[in-house]
């Protein structure tokens, strides 16, 4: 009887198409233009500004080998273009030059005599200008620099490793999926509950405020099915519908990580611009057998929460601004999860329902999930599943809640 009723409610989710592009088709196009699509879209915004020739303007003179160096071309870039302006600030502003600098007084020709003082003008918040002329006027700058130390250590029968006695060599001593994920690693867990929350919002919501006004929910209640059967059921197709989203959003993660894959072999794919703007997501079996644990409890929590929250509702429309708020839930512990590692996570927190979840799913993308805090993160979830779905039971028992309209 329990399946009867969770078929009833699935069949009439299933008939709205908006409720399936939401549930299979956003997951799957959402997840590789955000993880793959900023990445390669970055690369290519990069590599064109390292093509182009922007136009800087000079006001005072500057030596022969720093223009040489300005306007030189190659190494896959392209210099910049020299022309003259008047007003540096004006110049920048009209657009008439993306950058402009001027020396107030001579440069040296030569290390060791006298310091000189070039101001560089752009609109640093822009981040054209950034990665465009300003970045190119830097690394010009600090070039000819070295060049001129260079000849004066040279002159001193010098070494230019004298100026670095000691260096620093990193290695990475992060796992190998933390060291793949990389920022991907705290986008996971709110994509993955915020779908979640979306795949069965439609069900719980049309299954309970949304049959309650349309009058069949009385119909319901009075056929010879028990109370404790009609909330599993609705229960049932909630998280059903719930899962389906996830499936699919874990699987357009999976799917992403094996393009991303294949395309950094490939040098498609700019492996810095990947780790700034994404990753990529490797799990192993228990990593994945982790994963859909935690995800299967999260499902039953969240729907057992939108019946408790939707029942209540007069209408379809009142139930939406019940459950809108939950979204909130998800984001803001979501970004709080960005300084996870300035924080010392105790074990206690994977025992707090939903946001224990968040810190499990974290450490499954970072390999360091380990069966205790798994069983703990689930385990609370389950409890909070058990409340709620006893709270959404009395309230299906209950008349003045049934029939508030």
């Amino acid at each position: 009887m329990v399946w009867n009723v969770a078929w009833r409610d699935l069949l009439s989710t299933l008939r709205d198409r908006r409720t399936l592009l939401s549930t299979i088709l956003l997951p799957l196009l959402v997840l590789p233009l955000l993880t793959l699509g900023m990445p390669l879209l970055l690369g290519n915004l990069m590599g064109g500004q390292a093509k182009e020739a922007q136009k800087v303007g000079i006001i005072g003179t500057l030596p022969a080998e720093l223009r040489r160096t300005l306007t030189r071309n190659g190494s896959g870039g392209t210099g910049v273009e020299l022309i003259t302006v008047k007003d540096p600030v004006q110049a920048v502003r009209s657009g008439e030059a993306e950058a402009v600098i001027r020396a107030p007084s001579p440069l040296p020709t030569q290390a060791g005599n006298t310091q000189g003082t070039l101001e560089l003008y752009a609109k640093l918040g822009n981040l054209k200008s950034q990665t465009g002329a300003y970045a190119k006027v830097k690394d010009a700058v600090d070039t000819y620099n070295r060049s001129l130390t260079r000849q004066r250590l040279t002159a001193l029968g010098l070494s230019e490793t004298v100026l670095t006695p000691v260096q620093v060599k990193p290695v990475d001593a992060s796992p190998p999926q933390e060291r793949s994920a990389g920022m991907l690693a705290f986008v996971v867990p709110m994509l993955m509950l915020s779908f979640l929350l979306n795949g069965g919002m439609a069900t719980a919501l049309d299954s309970t405020a949304g049959e309650k006004e349309r009058g069949t929910l009385e119909s319901l209640l009075i056929s010879p099915v028990r109370r404790g059967e009609v909330v599993a059921g609705k229960l049932l197709a909630t998280t059903l519908m719930a899962l389906a989203t996830g499936f699919f959003s874990l699987l357009g993660f999976l799917g992403t990580g094996l393009v991303t894959a294949v395309l950094s072999k490939r040098a498609v794919v700019d492996p810095e611009a990947l780790q700034v703007m994404g990753g990529q997501l490797t799990l192993t079996l228990g990593s994945l057998a982790a994963m859909v644990v935690i995800v299967l409890s999260v499902a039953l929590l969240i729907s057992a929460l939108l019946i408790a929250l939707s029942i209540y509702a007069r209408s379809y429309k009142e139930a939406q601004t019940y459950v809108s708020p939950l979204s909130l839930l998800i984001v803001l512990p979501a970004v709080m999860l960005q300084f996870s590692d300035f924080l010392k996570v105790g074990d206690w927190l994977y025992a707090v329902p939903l946001f224990g979840s968040m810190i499990a799913i974290l450490d499954v993308v970072k390999g360091q999930i380990t069966p205790l805090h798994t069983l703990a993160a689930v385990v609370a979830n389950l409890l909070g599943t058990a409340l709620l779905g006893w709270l959404a039971w009395r309230s299906f028992g209950r008349e003045e809640v049934i029939f508030r309209n």
